[in-house]
């Protein structure tokens, strides 16, 4: 499972792996790689739990490997 990931580790994690934004989209941002969307938390003062970025992760078809070595 993920560990905890602030939420601007989140976002350059997400970078590396290609992605544009955050964009704005409705109540939550969003990321974008080519044809992939990926919700993510607004930001906030606490982490994001491992839970939410394992579920952040396999909505955006990312193996917990890859994440790891980033």
């Amino acid at each position: 499972m993920s560990k905890n990931v602030s939420w601007r580790k989140l976002v350059q994690k997400f970078r590396r792996l290609g992605f544009d934004g955050p964009y704005a989209g409705g109540r939550h941002l969003f990321m974008k790689r080519e044809n992939i969307k990926v919700i993510i938390p607004n930001p906030h003062h606490n982490d994001i739990s491992g839970h939410l970025v394992a579920e952040i992760l396999k909505q955006a078809g990312i193996p917990n490997d890859i994440w790891d070595k980033i």
